[in-house]
């Protein structure tokens, strides 16, 4: 199957919604052009913040309206919404497509009110999935149906949810003086809620917010594991490892490598400081990592030492020193699913699935609805 359909509704109240498709295969760059069919390959410019040269809004319409995409084989993809107007990309060398940003106020897109999912699509399978990796906004909600008849749904979050999360981070934020407030952002003019940031982002906007934020966790975390040792399965061939941090301050896991302590933005990131990939680093100590950067996310190290297989989705996020951005993002979710930090998927294989993806080799039709659950 060398194209699939993907129904998008508005079910916002915004007078129009426009729709973006962009992502590559296997010659590059593509972008959707705006008769939602036709594929766009963009040119490398001569120069940086260059405008793409085709239409590629795809107006969806009105509210209670839909519109219908024909999508090829895609990977790293993303299905952009944006309400009233569409979103303005740009053009580097290489051609390397220049993104929307929540971190850079000068931005073209940054008053807009906009969201996104990603996909990827090959001749294997569909995988897509809802993420507030970044920031939360508009709400999106997901639905397959397959070519086997069966459907699959991830509900997101409610129509209400931007407001909902935003008075629990405020709330947060007075209750530990930690900065969750300062995730919000506001229009200019401060008469609308544009979205709320991850931790990962709010440090890009507010140098200095979470600086010092796991110390106290960290360091309890690495004197448990002088004493005892710490397990982690890889769910994967390589079984479980043990560490012990060791008389230099390092979580040693042995034969396979060590862990500095990790910084919260470390933590947040899931890909900087003893988190970082490198080419000393092997995919084992990189399974490792994610593993441990999950459980920091979710506060769940000091009272399990078996990772992540002995972890219970009930017992996340109960430390005061926690991941609250994602706390509140899966009590706000329908079903507690969706993306909330960079490995929101590693779980226990008996548990249940936070990330909020679908996936199938035979998808059939995909229906996206922006701003309310399906």
């Amino acid at each position: 199957m060398a194209t699939f359909n993907v129904v998008i509704q508005n079910n916002t109240k915004a007078s129009a919604l426009y729709a973006h498709l962009t992502g590559r295969d296997d010659k590059g760059l593509v972008m959707l052009k705006a008769d939602g069919t036709t594929l766009y390959r963009p040119t490398s410019p001569s120069d940086t913040l260059r405008p793409v040269q085709e239409d590629c809004g795809i107006n969806v319409g009105g509210p209670g309206e839909q519109r219908t995409l024909t999508v090829p084989h895609i990977f790293g993809a993303r299905i952009w919404f944006c309400k009233d107007k569409p979103l303005t990309f740009l053009l580097n060398p290489g051609p390397a497509l220049v993104e929307p940003s929540v971190t850079n106020p000068s931005d073209p897109n940054y008053e807009l009110d906009w969201s996104f999912c990603e996909l990827t699509f090959n001749p294997a399978e569909l995988y897509v999935n809802v993420s507030y990796v970044d920031f939360v906004s508009t709400p999106i909600a997901l639905r397959l149906e397959t070519a086997s008849g069966e459907v699959k749904t991830v509900p997101g979050l409610p129509e209400n949810a931007l407001e909902t999360i935003a008075e629990k981070l405020e709330e947060q934020g007075k209750r530990d003086s930690a900065g969750w407030e300062r995730l919000l952002v506001r229009s200019h003019d401060g008469k609308r809620l544009l979205r709320v940031l991850s931790p990962n982002s709010g440090a890009v906007l507010s140098q200095g917010l979470f600086k010092d934020y796991y110390q106290a966790y960290v360091d309890a975390v690495w004197d448990k594991y002088r004493k005892e040792d710490l397990v982690v399965n890889s769910q994967f061939k390589w079984g479980d490892a043990k560490g012990r941090v060791n008389e230099g301050g390092e979580l040693v896991f042995q034969g396979v490598g060590k862990f500095s302590k990790p910084s919260a933005a470390d933590i947040f990131s899931c890909s900087t400081g003893p988190f970082a990939p490198g080419p000393d680093v092997s995919e084992h100590m990189l399974n490792i990592g994610a593993r441990l950067a999950a459980a920091l996310n979710r506060s769940t190290l000091l009272d399990n030492k078996e990772q992540p297989e002995g972890e219970c989705v009930e017992n996340y996020y109960c430390g005061g020193t926690t991941n609250h951005y994602s706390r509140v993002c899966h009590e706000t979710s329908i079903e507690g699913r969706g993306y909330a930090f960079p490995y929101d998927d590693v779980g226990s294989c008996k548990g249940t699935d936070q990330s909020g993806f679908i996936n199938d080799p035979q998808p059939k039709v995909l229906t996206i609805s922006v701003g309310a659950p399906l």
